[in-house]
């Protein structure tokens, strides 16, 4: 008997009540990832889950990778929101990318349909790096030999491995890398010591389409290209407009670049205002209306910037996929280390705590939330001038 203080995991009762009960999966042990012959060389069949956001779901395909280094001939699907899916386009190391509509999540009657599809797959083993309800339920009707996900207290019957979430951040990896390639250490009964960094995977012809769009919006021959991060997924990760304002007059200060802003048509409003707050000689810099229709397209596009500036998030980590130098912002609310590390110059990251530690004494993350106004007035731009103009003089200069 298992009882559920949770009300969601009461809806997993429901939904697999008819069917056979889980077994009691061992506990401080290893799957060790072999066929019950020994035998390594029939393909194995692998699952893996990150159903959103977008820089989840790109930093989860390391597992994919990981896997194709380790299976060379296993078979990888990949379940991911609608959304997502640009990022996972023409990845080599995925063979089947399985969408998760909404309407899985409005239907139950979609949602058990789907789930019996996950279950006529057979796969071996799932790596469960999303590890939310709706990933549960896939785990458990998939029927794979091995289950693994991190450890939760409240899910952990679910999996035949959970694998415990490091919270320290150290400066070889982002904790995001180092949490999903902990995922793997139960397939391999050590320590998963193959790295790697997400990648985002275009073909000739998106290239060639975005070369010649972004010729177009170039005021003159060769001059350099810089993406804003203008806004952040929400308010609690965009830096204030009067301080982004100011940034980007730093960089239209100090360079010749042209200035495209990353936005949505329903977010122009929100850009508009930041536009409004440069300098007159800044906005000339600035093609605001140039800008991507689709997700996609802005990935192709972002491809052929010499960087990207502003706050940090999704277009952040698609910059990096793609090799793309980035300077980013980080929300007070966000721990730095969770997503950027400093072995890689092409890349740095500012945070508030960098310059005013004091200001986090004593506070949880519910704190930092409910003072985030506070917080980012305190972010001054002039904090992190002079590494910004490191970073100009290094990327942006012609």
């Amino acid at each position: 008997m298992v009882f559920y203080k949770c009300s969601f995991l009461k809806t997993i009762a429901k939904l697999i009540k008819n069917l056979k009960t889980p077994a009691i999966f061992r506990c401080g042990k290893l799957a060790i990832f072999t066929l019950d012959n020994g035998s390594s060389e029939i393909p194995m069949k692998f699952l893996v889950i990150q159903q959103k956001m977008i820089g989840d779901v790109l930093t989860s395909t390391i597992i994919c990778e990981n896997l194709r280094h380790l299976y060379p001939d296993g078979e990888i699907h990949f379940i991911a929101n609608e959304s997502t899916l640009p990022v996972l386009q023409n990845n080599p190391d995925i063979d089947k990318i399985i969408t998760f509509k909404n309407e899985h999540r409005t239907n139950k009657r979609a949602l058990y349909r789907f789930l019996k599809k996950i279950k006529k797959e057979r796969y071996d083993a799932v790596i469960d790096a999303y590890g939310k309800l709706e990933s549960n339920l896939m785990t458990y009707f998939s029927g794979a030999k091995y289950k693994i996900s991190h450890h939760k207290w409240y899910t952990q019957w679910l999996y035949t491995d959970t694998v415990e979430e490091n919270l320290h951040p150290n400066k070889s990896l982002p904790l995001a890398v180092e949490n999903r390639l902990q995922l793997l250490n139960p397939l391999l009964g050590h320590k998963n010591q193959f790295q790697t960094r997400p990648k985002i995977y275009l073909s000739q012809s998106e290239v060639d389409s975005a070369s010649t769009k972004i010729d177009r919006v170039r005021t003159y021959r060769g001059q350099k290209i810089v993406m804003i991060s203008i806004l952040g997924s929400s308010n609690l990760k965009t830096y204030p407009a009067e301080y982004m304002a100011k940034v980007i007059d730093t960089i239209a200060d100090n360079t010749r670049v042209r200035l495209l802003f990353n936005y949505i048509p329903s977010q122009e409003k929100e850009a508009r205002t930041i536009f409004d707050k440069c300098k007159p000689t800044t906005r000339e810099k600035v093609a605001f209306d140039f800008y991507a229709p689709s997700l996609r397209d802005f990935i192709v596009l972002l491809s052929q910037c010499n960087a990207l500036i502003g706050n940090e998030g999704g277009a952040v980590n698609m910059a990096k996929a793609l090799n793309v130098p980035t300077f980013c912002i980080f929300s007070p609310f966000i721990i730095k280390g969770a997503w950027h590390n400093e072995t890689g110059k092409e890349h740095h990251g500012e945070h508030l705590k960098d310059y005013r530690p004091e200001l986090f004494t004593g506070l949880n993350k519910k704190d930092i939330k409910e003072n985030i106004a506070t917080l980012y007035q305190a972010f001054e731009p002039d904090l992190f001038k002079i590494n910004l103009v490191d970073f100009l003089d290094t990327y942006c200069k012609e």
